[in-house]
């Protein structure tokens, strides 16, 4: 039975947002492997749309980017969405009873699922799915924006605590 796993880059006042800090090198290769080992992904459509990004090559890429995004591309999507239409290569979408999606996902496959988005993580942490959280903390402070915890909180028990890069704590 695979284990489902929600974890983003968190600031220290509780936000996740890409545009406002990004991971550097040492925690991009982190996520690289991270990745890599997937059984795949389940994403909610605006951190789909997000993603999608590494759908396309790009001619600027860097090795790590270029790493990044076949290993993305390799891993089996799933996407919760009343709105969209269709999906891009190697994803299916997910409508209907979310929750029995997401148990059948957990019970036919081994390894770990990410959960992508807050929101998302929000609706599976409330049916009680989420089998692990991941805050990657950064020294940063937004005062706004999306909350890595978009409703209330799960009862957390702190798993361990590394540090993968100079500036990012890891939190499970």
């Amino acid at each position: 039975m695979a284990k489902l796993v929600f974890g983003m880059n968190q600031s220290l006042d509780g936000y996740v947002d890409h545009e406002a800090f990004a991971p550097g090198p040492d925690l991009f290769r982190h996520f690289i492997g991270e990745a890599q080992a997937l059984s795949g992904s389940v994403y909610g459509r605006r951190m789909y749309e997000v993603m999608r990004y590494w759908d396309d090559d790009d001619p600027e890429w860097t090795e790590a980017e270029q790493a990044f995004a076949a290993a993305w591309r390799r891993q089996p999507k799933w996407v919760v969405s009343s709105t969209l239409a269709s999906v891009g290569p190697n994803a299916t979408l997910l409508r209907g009873d979310i929750e029995a999606a997401v148990r059948a996902l957990k019970a036919g496959h081994d390894g770990e699922i990410d959960v992508a988005g807050p929101a998302l993580a929000h609706s599976l942490g409330g049916l009680g799915l989420i089998d692990e959280y991941r805050i990657y903390l950064h020294p940063v402070v937004l005062g706004q924006g999306r909350p890595y915890f978009a409703g209330p909180r799960p009862p957390l028990r702190l798993k361990s605590s590394e540090r993968l890069a100079e500036d990012v704590v890891r939190l499970v």
